[in-house]
């Protein structure tokens, strides 16, 4: 075995690479990562491939391959029979090229202006590592099944199903939809009410569309989500943060910010501190509608995972005035890169609704409209959600027992009776960016509260958001082992 040279720099213990994914992406990702961060310096000479694949206990091949990649993207650069090497990534370019080296400025426009307030964080991609939240058992997901399914209906297509279809969605999906809302969520409601969406944030991005005129006030919950809030203020909303306690969202608080068009908020699972919003606060919240001609915008993300018991009834089914508005989604049942989810609107508004999703995409793809509906008809779709429900609760007892050996008392975790993520609550922000920094150094995929949980200028509580439901038993047993070391260390 050929040891690494600690004169060159890269700690090759401070690489996790974790069982069960790709173990080349997670190499690329946190080489990468350290090269952006500073980590790596410009002019580091990395070791050979073979002393690095030596030391992490993996194929030579895979390290080549990464080595390759990364240099193929202007990481890495070599020196013939000398090496490997970081590059340098800043200031290379000679002064008479520098204007097309840079990157242009952004537009000066206020669409601009309001996104970048926000600065979300980006999204994860490649195979999910711990703890990455919002994400189900994608290695439950029936993949086969799906494919017959796909495959029988290109087998089938006729011009019908290859043209333009309804703005609104595929009419079959729709009353599927409206009958699994209806007899397994307690939701009645009518396939007309039913919008097929792009996904949950395109859900919220329509309704801010049509409700929502420049200068409208909208409330958030705070902490709350910050890619809701960036899609509610699309359309020149001020947006208003309104404290969550034990309870959910302060209804109290709430009246006191005075006219409001619409609230944003998410009462089976509140994201991200995981209290589910009582009772007597979702009758308060539905009466303050009525009574100030506003409208609630119900984000049930994950509100099919309940760890005990059934899940709750969503809030829209309690508004006998016809004042809320309900998103749902496949994200977190099926798979995120499905992109399907659904509004379901008022009767008056969903002609609106439909007409601006035509405008924006026209619909859906046909094909995995048609799938789904076919997957749903045929029973595959209960089935499934009853194996990731038992994945995703069995997932967080491996966590909490896990948290339990490792941690103790000394960290306590939030209670996580529905959802597939924990919350971390942590004394101040200092705390949070220290250790989110050691845990990503580890290799784990962390993110703190205040980078996902709404306004960035009114973030005052911290947290770690710790998702669970990614990854098995055995994986998050030695993530949280691993997490321990990196706090304790030094």
């Amino acid at each position: 075995m050929e040891p690494i040279d600690a004169s060159l720099g890269l700690d090759a213990a401070g690489i996790a690479l974790l069982p069960g994914t790709a173990l080349g992406a997670q190499l690329h990702e946190q080489l990468k990562a350290r090269i952006l961060q500073g980590q790596l310096p410009a002019a580091l000479r990395l070791p050979t491939t073979r002393a690095l694949a030596d030391a992490l206990g993996i194929s030579r091949n895979t390290v080549v391959r990464v080595y390759e990649r990364l240099l193929s993207e202007g990481y890495l650069r070599t020196r013939t029979g000398d090496g490997t090497y970081v590059a340098a990534l800043r200031n290379t370019a000679p002064a008479a090229l520098s204007t097309e080296q840079t990157e242009p400025p952004p537009p000066d426009t206020p669409m601009w202006a309001r996104l970048q307030a926000f600065e979300p964080s980006s999204a994860l991609t490649g195979p999910p590592r711990a703890f990455r939240h919002g994400v189900p058992a994608l290695e439950l997901f029936p993949s086969e099944t799906w494919s017959r399914l796909l495959a029988r209906f290109w087998r089938r297509a006729d011009q019908h199903n290859l043209g333009y279809g309804e703005a609104q969605g595929l009419p079959r999906l729709r009353a599927l939809i409206a009958a699994y809302l209806s007899h397994s969520r307690g939701l009645v409601c009518t396939a007309e009410q039913v919008i097929i969406t792009g996904g949950a944030q395109q859900a919220i991005a329509l309704a801010s569309l049509a409700l929502l005129k420049p200068g409208d006030r909208v409330a958030v919950e705070s902490p709350g989500y910050r890619a809701a809030a960036a899609a509610l203020a699309l359309n020149g909303a001020e947006l208003l943060p309104t404290p969550v306690d034990a309870e959910g969202l302060q209804v109290g608080a709430l009246e006191a910010t005075g006219p409001c068009r619409l609230v944003h908020v998410t009462p089976s699972h509140q994201f991200p501190s995981c209290v589910a919003m009582s009772l007597p606060r979702r009758l308060a919240l539905l009466n303050w509608a009525q009574r100030h001609d506003a409208f609630i915008l119900e984000d049930d993300y994950d509100g099919e995972y309940r760890h005990a018991g059934v899940p709750l009834a969503p809030l829209a089914s309690l508004d006998s005035h016809q004042r809320t508005l309900y998103v749902g989604s496949f994200s977190k049942i099926l798979v995120p890169g499905l992109r399907l989810g659904y509004l379901v609107a008022p009767a008056a508004w969903a002609p609106t609704l439909a007409r601006l999703r035509k405008l924006l995409d026209r619909h859906s793809p046909i094909a995995e409209q048609t799938v789904l509906a076919d997957f749903i008809e045929q029973g595959h779709f209960l089935r499934h959600l009853r194996r990731a429900r038992r994945a995703a609760t069995q997932r967080r007892d491996a966590l909490l027992d896990a948290w339990q050996a490792n941690f103790g008392g000394a960290l306590p975790l939030a209670p996580i009776d529905a959802g597939l993520h924990a919350l971390l609550p942590l004394d101040e922000p200092g705390q949070e960016q220290r250790l989110v920094q050691a845990g990503l150094a580890a290799g784990l995929e962390l993110i703190g509260m205040r980078e996902v949980g709404g306004l960035p200028s009114h973030s005052s509580r911290a947290g770690i958001v710790l998702g669970f439901a990614a990854v098995a038993p055995e994986v998050l047993h030695k993530a949280v082992r691993t997490l321990h070391k990196a706090w304790n260390r030094g």
